[in-house]
């Protein structure tokens, strides 16, 4: 279950940090993936670099195999996608995104923080 945690947590890190790139090479698209369509603006390309750093934060813990450390470090980053849920959801973009991706993210985040912190 570690092993299976463990990759999983190394996918989300990929996972985001292509996200960012994609937010610094087609933020517009980018932002309506996100599910709050907006026009561009400085703050999709920090979208983008946000994305890509906490990809990057989790990658030392990763590759020194540290789990424990790992698990606390995904476990903390679980406030970016429930926060981007809420941003969704209170601008009136689609809760469909906003539960299904965001949130469901979220989701497997504290469960494989869980798997890796009490293992």
């Amino acid at each position: 279950m570690v092993t299976i945690a463990t990759w999983l947590a190394g996918l989300i890190a990929i996972g985001i940090i292509l996200i960012g790139i994609r937010f610094l090479l087609r933020p517009v698209a980018s932002a309506e993936g996100y599910g709050v369509p907006v026009s561009m603006n400085a703050y999709l390309t920090v979208k983008g670099v946000r994305d890509i750093t906490a990809g990057l934060v989790v990658l030392p813990a990763l590759v020194t195999g540290n789990q424990h450390m790992l698990g606390w470090l995904i476990l903390a980053s679980v406030f970016a996608p429930l926060g981007d849920m809420v941003v969704v959801l209170r601008n009136g973009g689609s809760r469909a995104v906003a539960f299904g991706v965001h949130g469901l993210t979220a989701a497997v985040m504290v469960v494989v923080a869980a798997i890796l912190i009490l293992a």
